[in-house]
């Protein structure tokens, strides 16, 4: 049985449901949760003659990130300990969120991955790629893949 899932969120309803159901899941297993946000680095930016550039600008835009990070980590504690399940947060900046979310899980030494996915299929789902598949492709972890939109769940065979 699965005792510390890592439980990557950016906040969207998609990845708010995962936070539900991996809340649930840990209640019941007797499992602690790490919650996890990638955070995007500052977009690298062209300048030209006559641009303009605040050079506060990427230092403003990284605190904007990490507070936005904060704030979505501190509503998925909430709903852990509304539950009595155990949880820690973190944040890491990176440009490759699938890559950040495995580091993280072996960093905290998570034995489950547990996230939202599209459930896009066939060649949409290969077209579009999701942070889910690169997960399930690239980890050793077991990744559960919750597909929100139609109320099912995907797993890496391990």
């Amino acid at each position: 049985m699965f005792k510390h899932p890592l439980v990557p969120t950016d906040g969207s309803p998609l990845s708010q449901e995962a936070v539900l159901r991996a809340v649930s899941f840990a209640s019941e297993a007797g499992a602690r949760i790490t919650f996890f946000c990638a955070i995007q680095p500052s977009p690298k930016m062209y300048y030209g003659m006559g641009s303009i550039f605040d050079a506060h600008m990427p230092t403003t835009f990284r605190e904007s990130m990490r507070s936005t990070a904060q704030d979505i980590l501190d509503a998925a504690e909430k709903l852990a300990l509304a539950t009595g399940v155990e949880c820690r947060k973190v944040m890491l900046f990176s440009e490759e969120p699938y890559a950040a979310i495995i580091e993280a899980a072996r960093h905290n030494e998570c034995d489950l991955i547990f996230m939202a996915s599209h459930g896009r299929k066939g060649v949409k789902g290969f077209v579009l790629g999701s942070e889910t598949r690169k997960g399930v492709t690239h980890s050793t972890i077991p990744v559960l893949g919750i597909d929100a939109l139609h109320h099912s769940c995907s797993g890496t065979p391990q």
